[in-house]
C-alpha cells in the first residue's frame, strides 16, 4: 500500500473511531458511572470485537450480506433493538458505582466485543474501510493493513471518551445532574440509530 494511501487510511480509522457513535457514548456513560479503570474491559472489548468484524468482512462476510439482503436486514433489526435496550439501561441509571456489591456494572470485554456485531456504526465503518482501502492485486495483505490501522488507533481514540466521562464523575456526583446526564446519553445512543433507518 502506498504511503499516501496508508496515511489516508490512518486518518479514516482515527476519525471514525473518535467521533460520536454508540461505542463512544456508552464509554462516556460508563466512565461517568463506573470510572475509567472499571471501563477498561469495555474499551478492550470494542477493539477486539471490531478487529474480528473487520477481518470477517475482509474475508467475505460483506459479500455474503450483499448477496442475502434479508440477512442484512435481520442484523439491522437485531442491532437496533439491542441498541435501544442499552439506551434504556443507560437512561434509567441513577447512581455512580464504586464497584462494591452493586447490581449495576460496566459492560464486560465479551459483551463489548459481541456488541460490535450489532453496532450499525461499526458495520458502516468496517464495510467502507474494507471496500475503499483494500487492493484487488493484494487482497490479503491490504486487508491485514486495514485491520492493523484500526487496531493502532482504536484504543487511544475510544479511551478518550471513557477518560472524559471519568473526569466528570465529581461534577455528576449530584443525583439530579447524573439523572439528566444519563437520560441525555440514553437519548443520544438511541439517536445513533437514525443513519440506519434512513
Amino acid at each position: 500500500m502506498p504511503s499516501e494511501a496508508f496515511l489516508a487510511l490512518l486518518v479514516y480509522a482515527f476519525v471514525t473511531s473518535v467521533t460520536p457513535g454508540p461505542n463512544n457514548f456508552m464509554l462516556l456513560a460508563s466512565g461517568v458511572n463506573f470510572g475509567f479503570q472499571r471501563t477498561v474491559p469495555h474499551m478492550l472489548g470494542i477493539g477486539a470485537g471490531f478487529l474480528v468484524l473487520l477481518l470477517a468482512i475482509g474475508l467475505g462476510l460483506g459479500a455474503l450480506l450483499s448477496t442475502y439482503p434479508a440477512l442484512h436486514l435481520a442484523l439491522k433489526i437485531a442491532g437496533g433493538a439491542y441498541l435501544l435496550y442499552l439506551a434504556w439501561r443507560i437512561a434509567m441509571s441513577r447512581s455512580l458505582s464504586d464497584g462494591k456489591g452493586e447490581k449495576a456494572r460496566p459492560m464486560s470485554f465479551l459483551e463489548a466485543a459481541a456488541f460490535q456485531w450489532v453496532n450499525p456504526k461499526a458495520w458502516m465503518i468496517a464495510l467502507t474501510g474494507m471496500a475503499v482501502y483494500t487492493q484487488p492485486e493484494a487482497p490479503l495483505s491490504s486487508m491485514l493493513i486495514v485491520a492493523f490501522a484500526f487496531a493502532a488507533v482504536n484504543l487511544p481514540s475510544v479511551s478518550t471518551w471513557a477518560a472524559f466521562g471519568s473526569a466528570m464523575r465529581g461534577f455528576l456526583a449530584d443525583p439530579a445532574r447524573l439523572k439528566w446526564f444519563n437520560i441525555g446519553m440514553g437519548l443520544l445512543l438511541a439517536v445513533t440509530l437514525w443513519p440506519m433507518l434512513s
